[in-house]
């Protein structure tokens, strides 16, 4: 039995983010079990960083080649699952639940895009991991874009700046402003992706700087205006 109120209240909001995240469970689910399968066939040393050119600088062991995504990916749904309960601005997150849970299933499709690509790379097959993986995080920032102007005020999710967490008002703008300059570096890391070479990372850090500066500055000349008011 739930004890008081508020302990009921928290329990129906964890059934409602389960109940709606069943996509990105289930791929954590078949990520952990493939890590069991592809265990016996990875090498001991499993490569787990590539440079831009496309060559392993770094490796890791046969176990976190296996499980360490998936386990990451573990986290970061429990991380995000709990994040709106403890926030501030809980009441905020209905405003924006389904953008919130996109998001939430973006990120695990991302990550178990990235293990997919390495354990097929570990076992053998020729896989051009700098652009597949340049392209997933394009897909994403695009992603992301979209749904920006979407976010409500909240203090884990967004851009948060003090100026931006301290107005509602310049939280809105900013991440309206923003959203369009997000989807243009994701298109731009798409092209460098078929472009591959020191080019890609040129058109997609160029562009996600841009899209990380501008709304930065953007807000806080806003913030010093409707104050200076």
């Amino acid at each position: 039995m739930l004890k008081n109120k508020n302990e009921e209240t928290l329990y129906l909001a964890i059934c409602r983010q389960l109940r709606a995240d069943w996509p990105a469970i289930l791929l954590i689910l078949a990520s952990l079990v493939a890590g069991a399968l592809v265990y016996p066939y990875l090498p001991d040393q499993v490569p787990s960083h590539w440079n831009i050119r496309g060559e392993v600088d770094n490796y890791s062991s046969r176990l976190w080649g296996a499980y360490g995504i998936p386990l990451l990916n573990t986290g970061i749904y429990l991380l995000m699952l709990l994040l709106p309960l403890i926030d501030p601005r809980r009441d905020n997150y209905d405003k924006f639940f389904k953008t919130y849970q996109v998001l939430k299933l973006m990120i695990i499709c991302f990550l178990t895009g990235i293990y997919v690509i390495i354990v097929l790379a570990a076992i053998g097959y020729n896989v051009s991991v700098d652009r597949l993986v340049m392209l997933g995080v394009s897909l994403l920032i695009i992603v992301i874009g979209n749904f920006m102007g979407k976010i409500r005020h909240n203090y884990f999710v967004g851009i948060k700046l003090p100026w931006t967490l301290a107005n509602e008002d310049v939280w809105q703008k900013t991440h309206r402003m923003a959203g369009p300059l997000w989807v243009v570096a994701g298109f731009a890391g798409v092209v460098g992706a078929i472009i591959g070479g020191q080019t890609a990372a040129v058109l997609l850090f160029g562009g996600l700087t841009v899209s990380v500066v501008v709304p930065a500055i953007y807000s806080y000349l806003l913030y010093r205006r409707i104050n200076d008011n």
